[in-house]
């Protein structure tokens, strides 16, 4: 919960000018449990019956980390529905800036959160987050794909529990139970996102086949028709035979299986019976589709029967040419190849060049047709089997042997592809690529990592036209109608609707004429390929949003379908808005297991993101999936959840920190000496001591590399900067620092220095990891008091702030200082708890700022405060003392008395010498063993010299030691 306190004086802003401001503070402030006991004598009952009313409307959303030992991951949605009901994911339009917009890939309406949508999700959000804070209207565009084969076969599914097929429904009634099915359960991916913190404007959520898209995917088939790019005919396609349709090459997956190779006689026509030709096949059950035999010219074993001709086995006798081709390897199976050009891409290809007859074996659900003759009706695969054994019998087969092939599969059903001839719609590509690769050329189109920029205009330049109907009935329906009667692939007609279709028709057939829509579906990607700007209202271009926000500004996706859905994206948004639709093209990599492993089912090694979210929260996942490389695949542990689960503890412990160590609310004094405090002026920052002069220039340089990062897309950069500092330098640095003044100096302008440098600082590390963290940093803000209503919206910090190099010089001397007398006490064990005394060697200069930080050099490195001195050479007992180096200038010795007892050490180490020795003179003694040497395994006599390396090392500082303590001893005496 928050109360909003109004003051008129400028409190910790970058701004110098003094206006009434209303501070957003937590009213837990003011609970008991704060070290001060607070007084409350000084606010009036009016004050307190604002307070109590702000905090009753706030809800209690929000805790605070004085009475919460945590950050509570169940807040954090809480946390979303507060942002969403406070309109805070709408573009504020009323500003002057150019909009910042990003489509979001749309997830299948059945999908199910994955690792791959939750980096998607983060990086976007993260994009988003940062051009909202920076003042932009930013609008983040959601919605979900209507996925054609995975709903249908979804649907597909639960009919088959229930009894019933889809032919058994019909067309109209299995649409309406799909519809069903998405009305129920179609919302389960939108939640799951809104689990991750994806600040999308839910208002503005699209379904591709919402009435305003299937407008726009009806449009664009239309012009590109009118414009000839859109064709209809028979070419080789990727079947899926399970779910009679054809599928996009992209969407073949291709995998090494084990299988067999065949190697079978086809008998010369005319020829004596030692006149055959041997040819290797992994599928056999083809051969009734074969129309020629083919051998390399160059091959001298077959030269002899070029221009014969060859029995197909099993076939009654069905001749087909011998022919020659240097497209044939000489060296693979035989050197003879059977030419089945119905099923097989090359083979399509080849029988086009040379004009051979092209036969189709194969029904559409994967059984041979009657050109098999007595093998109709058979499953391919059982086909096979029979085939072979029929072969072995007739004398034709020669041998089986097994052999790994690269097999197609569908991405959706997994069942294996079978290339076949179908009639179907085709987009004519190349004219649309070359407008998509000068676009990259010409600098409107930048694709980052720029890596990938090859890749995307090898595809382009070598693009194939693209099949664009589908088999099924779930989808956008070809918007093609027949003449009943009429040849198909000559009459038809191109409309916007049946009433136009049907107008069309009479005004060219005559009144009785008869229609009816072509029955195949467009492909998926067809719609989603108008997604950035079909979702903003498009074919309207007078439409109010196409007009303020495109093109759009980013597409951030994965590179796996750089050629699915971006290439396309390009294409089409340039063929009909005339424009690239984003600006920018940022790629991410695959989210991989801790070994570096594609995550799959079969491994049993997928990491779901709502069971990391239960476990680590919403940020470390975030914080984790973000600091990878811009299209480098990204190996996902828990050891990395577990190390940014501990930095969002690291942060609440902070806040926590800082509330406590502010003034009371009533202690008009204190705020006013710590508003007096100002940070954005050279002047200023001058005047500050050394650690808050050193923490507020580090701050200053951070938010200009930060933001510099965030705006070149360097996300993992960003991520790791913050961390870097927050961690390091506040957390470990400064935040112990600070204590000096806090509790020990008892100086209220002292102490008020460093309770507005620790708020300033503090409050500007959550703008900055906010897009990375919006959870946490969002609860801290709120607790903090801030002059805003909300993180999310708050002014991302200016740059160009002051900052005093020769201060960060200053203090890190100090750290270095610092650290080398912590290394000494480590060295010598000396208890935590144990001051000692240290004389610190320097000139002048440096003298000068150390001296004026001796109660936090004193803190910092448990140091004896009434025994820390400070000369330009060294102290009398420097004999009797351990003397370190920090840096040219700079030293200290350290009273050897103060941090062991000699006498003791010196016995202690002794014994401990004997021992070591006797170690080392074991393992030596192994290794001086020829027997051990040239008959142990390697690696143990590798571990037995790395043992030794290691105890020579430790025996060579341990002498050391002691000799050094013993001289220390004999000056003494």
């Amino acid at each position: 919960m928050a109360v909003v306190v109004c003051t008129t004086s400028s409190f910790l802003s970058s701004s110098t000018s003094s206006s009434s401001l209303c501070f957003r503070l937590n009213p837990l402030l003011f609970s008991t449990t704060r070290r001060r006991r607070r007084s409350t004598t000084t606010l009036s009952r009016r004050f307190f019956a604002t307070l109590n009313a702000e905090a009753e409307s706030r809800g209690g959303i929000f805790t605070s980390p004085e009475v919460a030992k945590s950050f509570d991951f169940t807040n954090e949605e809480r946390i979303y529905k507060w942002w969403e009901s406070q309109g805070y994911f709408k573009p504020n339009t009323v500003k002057g800036s150019d909009p910042f917009v990003v489509p979001m890939p749309p997830p299948n309406v059945t999908g199910s959160l994955h690792m791959g949508h939750a980096m998607f999700v983060t990086l976007e959000d993260i994009m988003i987050r940062y051009n909202r804070m920076k003042g932009r209207p930013t609008l983040w565009l959601p919605g979900t794909d209507h996925a054609g084969i995975a709903t249908q076969l979804v649907v597909e599914r639960m009919l088959a529990a229930e009894g019933v097929k889809r032919a058994d429904l019909g067309r109209d009634e299995f649409t309406k139970r799909v519809w069903e099915w998405k009305q129920k359960y179609g919302g389960t991916i939108t939640n799951q996102i809104k689990r991750l913190g994806a600040s999308c404007d839910w208002t503005r959520e699209r379904f591709t086949l919402d009435e305003q898209l299937s407008r726009a995917v009806v449009e664009a088939f239309i012009r590109l028709h009118e414009k000839g790019l859109i064709y209809q005919g028979s070419y080789m396609v990727n079947w899926s035979p399970n779910l009679q349709t054809a599928v996009s090459d992209l969407e073949v997956e291709y995998s090494e299986e084990p299988g067999a190779l065949y190697y079978i006689k086809y008998r010369v026509a005319g020829g004596s019976k030692s006149d055959f030709l041997t040819i290797a096949t992994t599928r056999p059950e083809t051969l009734f589709g074969d129309t020629a035999i083919a051998v390399n010219p160059q091959d001298e074993r077959y030269s002899k029967y070029i221009g014969k001709q060859a029995i197909v086995p099993l076939t009654f006798g069905r001749h087909v040419p011998i022919i020659s081709d240097k497209y044939v390897d000489k060296d693979f199976g035989t050197g003879v190849l059977k030419i089945s050009p119905g099923h097989d891409h090359n083979d399509y290809l080849l029988a086009r060049k040379l004009g051979l007859p092209i036969l189709n074996v194969m029904n559409k659900d994967g059984t041979l047709n009657e050109v098999a003759g007595l093998y109709a009706g058979l499953d391919r695969f059982e086909a096979r089997k029979k085939l072979w054994s029929d072969l072995e019998e007739t004398g034709l087969a020669v041998k089986k042997e097994a052999h790994t092939s690269r097999v197609p599969r569908s991405q959706r059903g997994g069942e294996i592809i079978e290339p076949l001839v179908s009639k179907q719609w085709f987009v004519t590509m190349e004219p649309l690529a070359e407008r998509a690769l000068e676009a990259v050329s010409k600098g409107e189109l930048t694709i980052m990592p720029e890596r990938f920029e090859k890749i995307y205009k090898h595809w382009l330049s070598n693009i194939k036209d693209w099949c664009i109907s589908r088999q099924l009935w779930w989808g956008h329906r070809i918007p093609v109608w027949y003449i009943s009667g009429k040849d198909c692939e000559e009459d038809y007609i191109v409309a916007r609707s049946h009433r136009e279709a049907f107008a069309k028709a009479q005004e060219k057939y005559g009144k009785n004429v008869e229609i009816y829509q072509d029955p195949d579906v467009l492909d998926t990607w067809f719609s989603s390929s108008l997604w950035p700007f079909s979702t903003l209202g498009w074919p309207d271009e007078s439409a109010e949003d196409f007009k303020r926000f495109y093109p759009t500004s980013v597409l951030e996706t994965g590179h796996d379908i750089l050629f699915f859905w971006v290439a396309r994206m390009v294409m089409m948004g340039i063929e009909f808005t005339g424009t690239v639709p984003f600006s920018h093209i940022y790629l991410h990599g695959l989210i991989r297991d801790s070994q570096g492993r594609k995550m799959s089912k079969t491994l049993g090694n997928v990491i779901d993101p709502l069971d990391t979210i239960a476990e680590y929260g919403t940020d470390a996942l975030r914080f984790t999936l973000a600091l990878g490389t811009a299209g480098q695949d990204l190996n996902l542990s828990t050891e990395r959840l577990t190390s940014n689960k501990a930095f969002t503890n690291k942060l609440w412990n902070a806040g926590k920190f800082i509330l406590r160590n502010l003034p009371r609310q009533d202690d008009t004094p204190a705020w006013e000496a710590l508003r007096a405090h100002k940070f954005d002026k050279m002047e200023s920052v001058l005047k500050l001591p050394l650690p808050e002069c050193w923490v507020v220039s580090k701050l200053h340089v951070l938010v200009d590399e930060v933001t510099a990062s965030y705006e070149k897309f360097f996300l993992g950069d960003v991520g790791r900067e913050i961390y870097d500092f927050f961690w390091s330098d506040f957390a470990d640095w400064y935040i112990e620092a600070s204590k000096a003044r806090l509790y020990h100096s008892g100086d209220l302008s002292v102490a008020s220095v460093s309770q507005a440098a620790l708020l300033y600082i503090f409050e500007n590390i959550l703008k900055l990891l906010h897009p990375f963290m919006p959870f946490v940093t969002e609860e801290l803000w709120q607790a903090l008091p801030s002059r805003g209503e909300a993180l999310i919206v708050s002014a991302w910090p200016p740059t160009s702030l002051p900052r005093n190099i020769d201060s960060i010089k200053k203090f890190e001397n100090l750290q270095a200082l610092t650290r080398a007398i912590r290394n000494v006490r480590a060295e010598y064990a000396v208890e935590p708890a144990k001051l000692i005394s240290a004389s610190i060697v320097a000139n002048p200069d440096v003298i000068q700022y150390i001296s004026g930080e001796k109660e936090v050099l004193a803190l910092l490195s448990r140091l004896d405060l009434g025994n820390v001195n400070f000369a330009e050479s060294p102290p009398g007992d420097a004999n009797q003392s351990v003397h370190i180096v920090v840096g040219e200038g700079l030293e200290a010795y350290l009273p050897l008395s103060d941090m062991v007892d000699i006498f003791a050490e010196v016995q202690r180490l002794s014994r401990r010498l004997v021992k070591m020795q006797a170690e080392y003179d074991g393992l030596m003694a192994r290794l001086s063993s020829s027997s051990f040497v040239e008959k142990a395994p390697e690696d143990i006599v590798r571990g037995v010299r790395e043992k030794a390396a290691e105890a020579e090392e430790k025996l060579t500082l341990t002498k050391n030691r002691l000799d050094f303590l013993k001289s220390k001893v004999l000056i003494a005496n």
